[in-house]
């Protein structure tokens, strides 16, 4: 075990949120503070403590810094700093982190924003805004980059560069706890004892991989449960597409054979797992056995189809990732390649958050630190900039992996086509979304003028309900904004009142309405924006600078007409609300045809737009995604429904004694009509658990 690292906190805003994030990449770095930035009373005695390890008085430098703000709190604040490596937050005076730096030396980085030299615009404002300041200091500068980035990833300042749509990777899983191993897709913690492939760009792609390697390898992909439960070959047995380990089609000696060759040719050692396969078919040709030499055959064009479609692949790189990024408009784009045993397993284009002014070698060595905060380090990373600090980063992924990590800018050969196929890429991607950010653009701004709004809307809501006859109810709302779509921000409503007639529409239009309002009141207040025309000025600076994306609808959008309309201004009214959310209902046509929507806006008659207005294409687009996610919503609640065993509803009664209730009795139906003594015979049921089954259903039935 390393000694721990001493980690000390200085600033105006106590609460340290470092703890739990350097907990988070580096287990021997001493606690700091637990909480979320704070400027309450409260937080300053644990903050004294570390402030006097620095030989610092926290009163006085409480009273130095208060009512100041920019150069002044930052010129007080410095003179305290040590000459070490460290990590330091700039924060406003409402408690929000601006920006999350690293620095070789604390004292010398900070006194660069203290010496009121000329700064770009981004840091310029930084500045200004700071009122306090908060430092962490680390024990090399390796281990404040980082802290940095976890930090970053964490609070998202908006002056730092940040990675968007930060989804996990989907691998593929080799199960390694069930006698006879599934191949399965995975995505998230690595919980399940097995082996990993991957990471594979989407799921997409490692869907069509494990297709094809179903065909190759017949490995199953049934649940555990499924396979228990099987009493005869299933459908993919009789199309080749497994060899039914479950019912003894194959031995336990031959399915561990094709088990350990699946795992030879997503480990890089494709050649010789073909190889293998080709003389067998060969042997099997000779000795007359045409159908084994068939289903030989078969594997082996199923291996081909693999290795076909992995794009382009590499015969000198075995196992990178390669990052190209192209800048233009204002944005950047970072496409990503994933390289595994020498094959390409996808690709995907990322657009990160980050001012104009900022050079794009800058931006791709911020995104590289937070990509890898929470993802397995390939042994080489290829970019198509240098970037800054190289030599650092390479160490600092090299810590995180447990392993030697080369970074690099090829010049030359294979690696270079590799990395400029990626740059192609990367303009490409940038390029798309350019187009229709500007098509976005102009059809909001069409939308704001048709429907007489004060401002182009930067949120969208769109709701729609979904429900047969009132069974399995499910309210949606989508989110559509300068960029489309913005799925991470969606939200289903399971339908709760049971004061709600079955099929009352404008009943659960009303739940859905209240829910999502009161709890947008709870947890962002309403926008300051509605307070006055001061206010609403201030707001509007504050968004040109700030393109983070906004919790407050400008613009709700209603799949109904005049009766639902009612509902939700009846609800926004008594949340007083109602004049700070525009609503506008969007009802069908008649015969419910595409074309002919009229929408009901309030204080004007309800009216329709011409047949090919773009922005009637846009409104039908809008609500034919609400309509896709409110009906994929209730089908999943509803199938959910249909399967939810009634066993399920017993306290007490877990997997395992469900399942050998199942095994012994064959159906929960079964199960509800036996005896407590028929009960008792099955292992695991006492004499109370029966009682509490049979009791369970007698009172049902």
């Amino acid at each position: 075990m390393k000694p721990p690292i001493p980690t000390r906190s200085l600033g105006g805003a106590a609460a340290d949120a470092a703890s739990d994030d350097v907990a988070g990449y580096m287990p021997d770095v001493q606690d700091v503070d637990d909480d979320e930035s704070d400027l309450s009373e409260t937080a300053e005695p644990s903050n004294t403590t570390a402030a006097r390890d620095l030989g610092i008085e926290w009163d006085g430098l409480k009273g130095d810094i208060e009512g100041k703000t920019g150069i002044d709190v930052i010129q007080t604040l410095v003179k305290r700093l040590p000459n070490a490596p460290g990590v330091y937050r700039m924060i406003n005076a409402g408690g929000d982190v601006l920006y999350v730096g690293k620095a070789r030396s604390l004292k010398k980085r900070v006194t660069n924003y203290a010496q009121g030299r000329e700064h770009t615009n981004r840091i310029g404002r930084m500045v200004r805004e700071t009122a306090t300041m908060e430092f962490v200091v680390t024990r090399t500068e390796t281990e404040a980059l980082l802290l940095e980035a976890n930090l970053i990833k964490r609070l998202r300042p908006r002056f730092n560069v940040l990675m968007r749509d930060d989804k996990s990777f989907p691998y593929i899983l080799i199960t390694g706890d069930h006698a006879a191993p599934g191949i399965f897709k995975h995505r998230g913690a690595r919980s399940r004892k097995g082996d990993y492939f991957g990471p594979f760009a989407s799921a997409g792609a490692v869907d069509r991989t494990i297709n094809s390697l179903q065909r190759a390898f017949l490995l199953r992909s049934c649940t555990d449960s499924v396979f228990e439960s099987r009493t005869r070959p299933c459908l993919l047995f009789q199309i080749k597409r497994c060899s039914g380990p479950c019912t003894g089609e194959i031995d336990a000696e031959g399915y561990a054979e094709l088990v350990s060759e699946a795992k030879d040719f997503l480990s890089g050692r494709s050649g010789r797992v073909k190889s293998e396969i080709s003389a067998a078919m060969q042997e099997a040709s000779a000795t007359l056995d045409f159908e084994r030499a068939a289903i030989y055959r078969d594997r082996l064009a199923a291996l081909s189809h693999v290795q076909s479609h992995q794009g382009i692949n590499s015969q000198s790189v075995d196992e990178a990732d390669i990052f190209a990024i192209h800048n233009e408009g204002g944005q950047n784009c970072i496409e990503v390649f994933f390289f595994r045993t020498g094959q390409n397993w996808g690709n995907r284009a990322y657009f990160p958050k980050a001012d104009p002014s900022i050079e794009p070698a800058e931006v791709l060595g911020a995104f590289l630190a937070q990509f890898y905060d929470d993802k397995p380090v390939p042994r080489t990373i290829l970019l198509s900039h240098a970037v800054e600090d190289q030599a650092l980063l390479t160490e600092a992924l090299a810590i995180r992996a447990g392993h030697k990590v080369t970074i690099s800018v090829p010049q030359r050969g294979e690696k270079k086509s590799l990395a400029d196929n990626a740059l192609q890429n990367a303009r490409e991607a940038l390029g798309r979304r350019l187009a229709e950010t500007s098509s976005q653009a102009r059809l909001l701004a069409g939308l704001a003028e048709t429907f007489g709004l004060e401002k182009t809307p930067r949120r969208i809501e769109v709701y729609d309900n979904s429900h047969i006859m009132g069974t399995n109810a499910v309210g949606a709302m989508i989110v559509a904004g300068p960029e489309g779509f913005v799925k991470n921000q969606y939200r289903k409503f399971n339908i709760r009142s049971t004061d709600i007639t079955p099929g009352d529409d404008f009943g659960m239009m009303r739940e859905v309405m209240e829910r999502r309002f009161s709890r947008l009141l709870k947890e962002h207040g309403t926008p300051a924006a509605f307070s006055d025309q001061a206010a609403q000025a201030e707001s509007a600076v504050q968004e040109s600078e700030d393109d983070t994306f906004p919790a407050w609808p400008d613009l709700i959008l209603i799949d109904g007409g005049q009766g639902q309309m009612s509902a939700v201004r009846k609800m926004l009214g008594e949340l007083g609300i109602a004049d700070k959310v525009t609503a506008i209902g969007v009802a069908k046509g008649i015969d419910r045809d595409a074309g002919r929507e009229r929408f009901f806006v309030l204080g004007r008659e309800p009216f329709m737009l011409p047949m090919r207005d773009p922005v009637l294409y846009f409104v039908q687009r809008m609500r034919d995604e609400a309509h896709r996610f409110a009906i994929g919503s209730h089908r999943a609640r509803r199938k959910k429904e249909m399967i939810r065993n009634p066993l399920d509803e017993i306290a007490g009664i877990g997997p395992g004694r469900k399942r050998a209730l199942l095994h012994h009795f064959g159906t929960a139906k079964a199960v509800s009509r036996a005896a407590v003594q028929d009960l008792m015979v099955v292992d695991g049921i006492s004499e109370r658990v029966a009682k509490l089954i049979h009791g369970h259903f007698h009172e049902k039935g």
